[in-house]
């Protein structure tokens, strides 16, 4: 919920969000205060005439899609209250409206996300450790009442897109996604690997998770840590949201590899394989401790680890930047050379975990 300055959107064409606040007591914004965060929904964060700071979401998608999202929200919230998530800080929801696709948070005021902390290189060891604890904290929650939860397994990676894509999506996407899909298609080693891990995610333990979980979604200030957007909390496979914190910082230290971040920049050049390797593993040296302090942590919160554990978490990891590939290629007319890089390390992950997972530093489970 941490927002740039940019022009809001026009709150006239949404009365129903004063509306709403104004229901909770809280007035309605204060037009000068507010801002619009970016995001995939329509965001407003500022302070309401009765002083509060609040952020207000309002569900943008397809009808279908927008009740599930708002579903899981509210179950979460739900069961945060009921099981008394105290190792788990999140900004408090302070009213919903499910007709008008709303939301209100309270707005963690001077937060920096965990993006912009990653980007500057001011992500801790410290705060690492203090993320793992708290995605084991909810791990190890046992759920309070199954029925509740939404128990379908996340649709990504859509398995049945690895042997074709459908007409809709075929006609509506970009050249560049068009690419990166031709890339994953016409690997069958990959495929294969994807296909397994389905299965292994389908015959693993579940618990409550976040399942959309990334170092924007966490809020950082005076040391606390706050994990935002439950849009897609569920019963699942807790190797997704181990994985995808490693994925996180696979996916920088692929980025690094054209930045000068205490080396000279690599301009104009052409990433072989083999260049890819030495600098990767370059990069990697310095991001992934962070990894290390995340699976510590998070191993600590937890009674149980299932034995399997962290070689799924390494193929999702790995997954990761092949969803981040699919992503980045949305406005793309072809993929670039980093953007293949990052596949090429993904699809190491994804097709040999049981080698890569020590390198990410996934061990002393027993």
């Amino acid at each position: 919920m941490q927002n740039k300055k940019i022009v809001p959107v026009d709150l006239d064409s949404f009365p129903e969000v004063d509306a709403l606040l104004q229901e909770l007591g809280l007035g309605p914004f204060v037009r000068e205060t507010v801002t619009s965060p970016v995001g995939r929904n329509n965001a407003w964060a500022g302070v309401t005439e009765r002083g509060d700071e609040v952020f207000v979401k309002r569900l943008s998608g397809g009808e279908k899609d927008v009740a599930s999202r708002m579903r899981r929200t509210l179950a979460f919230e739900s069961y945060a209250s009921a099981v008394g998530l105290n190792g788990v800080r999140r900004p408090a929801l302070l009213g919903s409206d499910t007709e008008q696709r709303l939301l209100v948070f309270e707005r963690i005021v001077d937060a920096r996300t965990g993006a912009e902390l990653m980007v500057d290189e001011e992500f801790s060891r410290e705060q690492a450790r203090e993320v793992g604890r708290t995605i084991g904290c909810l791990h190890g929650t046992p759920p309070h009442d199954v029925q509740a939860l939404d128990g379908a397994p996340p649709p990504f990676p859509p398995l049945p897109y690895l042997r074709g894509l459908p007409m809709s999506t075929y006609l509506q996407a970009s050249a560049g996604e068009l690419e990166a899909w031709r890339l994953i298609q016409g690997d069958t080693v990959l495929i294969e690997a994807l296909e397994r891990l389905g299965e292994a995610e389908r015959a693993a333990p579940r618990v409550p998770s976040h399942c959309d979980f990334r170092v924007d979604q966490l809020l950082i200030r005076s040391g606390d840590l706050y994990v935002a957007d439950w849009e897609e909390f569920r019963l699942a496979d807790p190797a997704r949201d181990v994985g995808a914190f490693a994925g996180e910082w696979i996916f920088r230290s692929v980025l690094d590899l054209v930045t000068n971040r205490g080396e000279d920049v690599f301009a104009d050049v052409e990433y072989t394989h083999e260049l890819i390797l030495q600098r990767g593993a370059e990069k990697m040296k310095r991001l992934l401790p962070l990894v290390r302090e995340f699976w510590l942590g998070y191993i600590g919160a937890r009674e149980e680890v299932d034995e399997g554990l962290a070689v799924r978490a390494t193929a999702f990891a790995g997954w990761h930047l092949l969803d981040r590939l699919i992503a980045g290629a949305v406005s793309a007319t072809r993929l670039s050379g980093i953007q293949r890089a990052a596949a090429g390390v993904g699809r190491t992950a994804v097709v040999s975990p049981e080698k890569f997972s020590l390198t990410l530093g996934f061990g002393d489970v027993a």
